[in-house]
């Protein structure tokens, strides 16, 4: 391989990470999560685990079948936190039991909390 093409293909997996870089940073969580939608005529409260949280959004393990775009209510408290919280968010992306979620209308005082609760944490990406 000659210098050009090892510099091109340098070039082009660090321009496809910069795609893929995020608006903002996800952290490693782990906490419970009721996640509450309304499937059909029922309205279903199913139990799943944070596994990412961002200022943005959460990535959530659950057993159930959601759809993209589908609006969630969600109800969690963070760790350290006695203050339970109650949000929408819909539904963005799913890898298996995976499910990321993106917040739809946050405080400022909620991300205010956020931004200090990721404080000392180390990104994930």
């Amino acid at each position: 391989m000659t210098k050009p093409e090892v510099a091109t293909r340098f070039t082009d997996a660090h321009s496809d990470r910069d795609r893929r870089r995020r608006r903002h940073s996800r952290y490693r969580s782990n906490f419970k999560v009721t996640v509450s939608h309304l499937s059909g005529d029922l309205f279903q409260k199913i139990e799943g685990r944070c596994k990412d949280l961002s200022e943005a959004g959460i990535g959530i393990l659950l057993a159930t079948e959601l759809e993209d775009g589908e609006v969630t209510g969600l109800s969690f408290c963070l760790p350290g936190s006695a203050d339970p919280w109650e949000v929408r968010a819909v539904v963005r992306h799913r890898r298996g039991y995976h499910y990321g979620f993106e917040f739809l209308a946050l405080s400022d005082g909620q991300r205010s909390t956020l931004r200090s609760h990721f404080s000392g944490l180390n990104a994930v990406d």
